[in-house]
């Protein structure tokens, strides 16, 4: 054999496999809709990015010792990843619309349907024997937190119960975030008349500062008291709004909600990543975990509109059925969405500090699903 064959045989192109190839390709096609099409890029770049440095043949960056597998090993296993993103979003929230119409704490648990109903779907198709559906219990529960819509409570709840379907689960969590505005308003439009759409919402309560600082020490103690396993993502997420909202540590807010965030964003990014191996993506069992999610999505935005009409039965107060379609949690995407919605129908109606309320009631509601679903299923 001379030097030539040698040297050939040592580079990545001769040991390429065709899943390999087709990896390849579908992390750039992630990249290529981050950057052209603008699907959640600060989250689909780097794990498009780290799905290709996991493909790459013979390089091993996502092998024991890789440098992808020490990233994964640090802040995923650990949830440290996950955690510290809610804590940055946590001190991006303004919790003052919710409190200004404490009613929307219930669209935001509606939206939360898609979770628990996707969860008994998953485990019927695998009783029924369907092709490409056939889930345990821990990874049935894995996906149907898809629902709700927020992506650091997906990788949380998988890195606990199914780590071995990380990549696709993050991967359609975060897709179908980017598409909210497409998958939502047709079902907002198929479950609401003309002059429910029109519906104008009163002027919100000024929220006083007290009241900002007391909630998220109240929400801690209650749902932490009540659902241990909650406990670190509402932990978290109530620390960021606490520092924001308290007014004395204004450096620390900012850092959390600005460098942090983003550090850790672009690290959870290449450790989700490391998980789009080809062997571990390419199964029947990702077809099924991306219709699934689909499923997901659209019943808990199903949910809080049919919640918002649920309501008004029974309210003089009436709420714009649209804006119960931000409780699914996509901050502040759905609510943006409900508020475009609402202009179609009444060009004056302006929605959006009211979606605002569901909004932050669906990391709620996502939260507490996740904790309930730990308890249960773990």
């Amino acid at each position: 054999m001379d030097k030539l064959t040698l040297l050939w045989q040592t580079t990545g192109l001769y040991h390429m496999t065709a899943g390999q190839l087709l990896m390849i390709l579908i992390c750039l096609l992630l990249i290529y809709l981050a950057i052209r099409k603008g699907f959640e890029p600060l989250l689909l770049i780097p794990i498009g990015f780290g799905g290709l440095l996991a493909n790459l043949p013979v390089a091993g960056m996502a092998a024991p010792g890789g440098l992808l597998m020490l990233i994964y090993e640090v802040g995923i296993p650990t949830s440290v990843f996950p955690l510290l993103i809610f804590m940055g979003v946590g001190a991006m929230t303004d919790f003052g619309p919710m409190l200004a119409n404490p009613r929307t704490l219930l669209l935001g648990a509606a939206a939360q349907l898609g979770i628990f109903g996707t969860l008994l779907g998953a485990l019927a198709l695998t009783v029924w024997g369907v092709p490409g559906f056939d889930f345990t219990m821990r990874e049935a529960a894995s996906i149907a937190i898809i629902g709700g819509a927020d992506g650091p409570t997906s990788i949380f709840v998988t890195s606990k119960l199914a780590p071995d379907l990380l990549g696709p689960i993050a991967v359609a969590a975060y897709s179908y975030m980017a598409l909210v505005p497409l998958i939502q308003p047709p079902i907002m439009r198929a479950l609401t008349t003309e002059k429910e759409r029109a519906i104008v919402m009163t002027q919100l309560r000024p929220v006083s500062q007290v009241e900002k600082i007391i909630f998220p020490l109240v929400l801690l103690l209650l749902i932490s008291l009540l659902l241990p396993d909650a406990a670190p993502l509402i932990g978290m997420f109530c620390l960021g709004n606490l520092m924001r909202e308290c007014g004395v540590v204004e450096r620390l807010a900012d850092t959390t909600r600005n460098a942090l965030i983003n550090i850790v964003t672009i690290a959870l990014g290449l450790a989700v990543g490391s998980k789009l191996s080809a062997d571990s993506f390419l199964q029947l069992k990702t077809l099924g975990i991306l219709v699934l999610g689909m499923v997901a999505f659209c019943v808990g935005t199903a949910g809080g509109v049919l919640m918002a009409k649920l309501m008004n039965l029974f309210s003089n107060h009436k709420i714009n059925p649209l804006i119960g379609s931000a409780g699914v949690s996509a901050v502040p995407m759905a609510a943006r969405v409900s508020n475009r919605v609402g202009l179609e129908s009444n060009p004056h109606n302006f929605l959006l500090m009211h979606a605002m309320g569901p909004n932050v009631a669906g990391v709620i509601g996502s939260a507490v699903a996740a904790g309930i679903l730990l308890t249960f299923v773990s």
